[in-house]
């Protein structure tokens, strides 16, 4: 018995031994070494196998391949752009944008510098909260494309709206348009090969974010390509939440879908064709990349009155660029902060910014879903929705359905719609894409859809939580353990 307890010993030592080096050996936030410390410890040997697949960074080699592919076709347009900003501030000619505050000029200014993000006006930016409106107008769009049809998306399900997408794109392959897929490998898994042969056989091309390496492992689940971007011509692009499966229709488990896209025609759309290309590099082999061609970014004569940039990040980049933007925006906010998120577990610079402003007299709203999709995640967001509304946060929880929109308005003066979640996969894990737009007349639509969407929320005040029994409070309290590494 003493030699058994002996041998338990030195297991239990030498796991939290492996798990310290293994832990400490990679730069993260401490959170996340806490995090992983935690599992390895409390789950030896499992423990390591959920790290190998989850918790391992990107190889140095393959952190350079990927910001090796240059903003293409942009570059020089950045370089001016920044020439232009400084020269707005030393107050030698008139501003060069239309930015309705200083505040916003600031923010434009940070994601021209930390992302290349364009800034670019006169764009029509429609927005859709429905998907059936959503998918609707893409297949007219499709159909009417001439030269190119390049799309991104997290999960294209092998379904009735994905094999309707796939007939379509197959139709304008065979016309001798270009059509190039992109899809992540683990949001896209359950679509079969033969689903991409058929589009292959009529000319188009796909190809896998991050693919399987030996057909059914994948070595990088941790780290996932969540954008969602179409291009055609060069001329039209869209970008939000939906993905194309028959779920975001309200036909799957979850019921009713809301979520909130944007359809984009002007010089925005040069941004997402850039993003959409790099990532194209990023994942085929080199005799398959796509380089500079006019075609790719035409002019175009749109007189909308957007001013926008086109926001990217991923682990690729040390900076997390999407985040630092939204906690600008929240502690430039003078009035209001609404944002709608089904994933809310925010780091501690989130919190801190969501309680200054909510102490400071700033109406701060976060409006999350009913029902979980990923029950843990789902306790962590209630955990965290609880703790902030104790600093003056109001938090509306959707019941017509499930809730998937990713949006955050501020004063009713600029507001950003994308797939990046209000968590820390989304900040730091993720591959993701925002729109920021800059114009009152957009703000105020998605306020719009917020106070309409307000209509079919419960308020989760004190009494809302109250009310919980204690294994769901335990159950919250659990999950917040691991936030840092869902």
């Amino acid at each position: 018995m003493a030699f058994i307890s002996s041998i338990l010993y030195i297991i239990i030592l030498l796991n939290t031994i492996a798990a310290i080096i293994t832990v400490f050996r990679e730069p993260r936030e401490i959170a996340a070494t806490w995090g992983w410390l935690i599992v390895l410890v409390m789950l030896p040997v499992i423990g390591f196998i959920i790290y190998f697949f989850f918790g391992r960074r990107i190889r140095k080699k393959r952190i350079f391949n990927l910001r090796a592919q240059e903003t293409v076709g942009l570059q020089e347009l950045v370089e001016q752009q920044q020439r232009d900003l400084a020269y707005t501030k030393e107050k030698i000619g008139p501003a060069k944008f239309r930015f309705k505050n200083p505040y916003q000029e600031e923010l434009a200014s940070f994601f021209l510098e930390a992302d290349d993000a364009i800034i670019t006006e006169n764009n029509d930016v429609e927005i859709f909260v429905d998907g059936q409106e959503k998918f609707d107008r893409l297949k007219e769009d499709i159909k009417n494309a001439k030269h190119h049809i390049h799309l991104l998306y997290y999960i294209f399900n092998q379904d009735e709206i994905g094999e309707e997408i796939m007939q379509l794109l197959i139709d304008k392959a065979q016309e001798g348009v270009e059509v190039l897929v992109i899809y992540d490998a683990l949001g896209s898994r359950m679509t079969r090969n033969s689903f991409w042969n058929k589009l292959h056989e009529a000319g188009g091309q796909s190809v896998a974010f991050f693919g399987y390496t030996l057909g059914f492992i994948n070595w990088r689940i941790n780290y996932r390509n969540h954008r969602k971007i179409v291009v055609i011509d060069g001329e039209i692009g869209y970008v939000g939440g939906f993905n194309v499966g028959d779920e975001y229709l309200g036909k799957g488990p979850l019921g009713a879908w809301r979520d909130t896209h944007i359809r984009i025609a002007g010089d925005a759309v040069y941004s997402l064709q850039s993003r959409f290309l790099v990532d194209w590099n990023a994942a085929v082999k080199e005799e398959k990349r796509r380089e500079f061609i006019p075609e790719y970014f035409p002019l175009t004569e749109t007189k909308g009155e957007n001013t926008m940039q086109i926001v990217s990040t991923g682990p690729d980049s040390d900076v997390q660029k999407i985040k630092f933007g939204l906690v600008k925006m929240i502690l430039m906010a003078k009035k209001s902060v609404w944002i709608q998120t089904p994933y809310f577990i925010p780091d501690e610079s989130i919190q801190e910014a969501l309680s200054i402003a909510a102490m400071s007299g700033v109406d701060v709203r976060v409006m999350i879903p009913c029902k979980p999709d990923h029950p843990v995640v789902y306790r962590a967001t209630e955990y965290y929705s609880s703790q902030l509304l104790k600093t003056g946060v109001k938090i509306y929880v959707y019941q017509k359905g499930f809730l998937h929109a990713k949006t955050m308005v501020v004063d009713g003066e600029m507001a950003t719609v994308g797939t990046s979640n209000f968590d820390m996969r989304s900040f730091r894990l993720n591959f993701e894409v925002n729109a920021f737009v800059y114009n009152e007349q957009f703000a105020k639509k998605v306020e719009e859809e917020f106070l309409h969407d307000l209509k079919n929320c419960t308020i989760a005040n004190e009494k809302y939580f109250e009310k919980q029994d204690r294994w769901k409070k335990f159950k919250q309290k659990f999950a917040r353990f691991f936030a840092p590494i869902l």
